[in-house]
């Protein structure tokens, strides 16, 4: 078996493995957003859990299609769209005369309904919403970076054949 055959199953292995655990990973990270506020997570680390799935696109299928199926410039906008969401509700403790941040909406839903941490669960909504269109941008500006040396390699490698 030649070397050329080799790098060709390798990648359709680690494609066809990333395809399989990208719904996994956006389902479990929507799920730690959720019911952050009920059960162990939160918005932070549902959010970096959706925003691995950019970087298996990528593992499974090159920096072009991760950019091609992820649209960079409305993930920025999107970013900014949940540190606004997150204010905002972090001023609704100022204008309901508390303080800044503080849960105004603890009345909502009983012990274990899914908003029932009142504005927190709200809060935590926003940021992993945040979280996962920021870091998600991030990890394809570092794969930008990469992308470049990677093809150059791959080249070098076909010509050494």
């Amino acid at each position: 078996m030649s070397l050329s055959k080799n790098i060709k199953v390798k990648e359709v292995i680690v494609s066809s493995g990333a395809d399989r655990f990208l719904p996994f990973a956006v389902t479990l990270g929507l799920f730690v957003i959720l019911f952050g506020t009920s059960s162990s997570g939160g918005g932070f680390q549902g959010g970096v859990i959706v925003a691995s799935g950019c970087l298996l696109v990528y593992l499974g299928h090159g920096y072009k299609a991760a950019v091609g199926a992820i649209n960079m410039e409305v993930i920025r906008i999107n970013e900014a769209i949940g540190a606004t969401l997150y204010i905002l509700l972090g001023v609704c403790g100022l204008v309901f005369g508390a303080r800044f941040c503080q849960n105004v909406f603890y009345k909502l839903g009983d012990v274990g309904d899914l908003i029932s941490g009142g504005t927190i669960t709200f809060m935590s909504y926003a940021v992993g919403y945040k979280v996962l269109t920021g870091v998600g941008f991030l990890l394809l500006l570092l794969l930008g970076l990469l992308a470049p040396e990677r093809e150059e390699d791959e080249k070098k490698e076909d010509e050494a054949l």
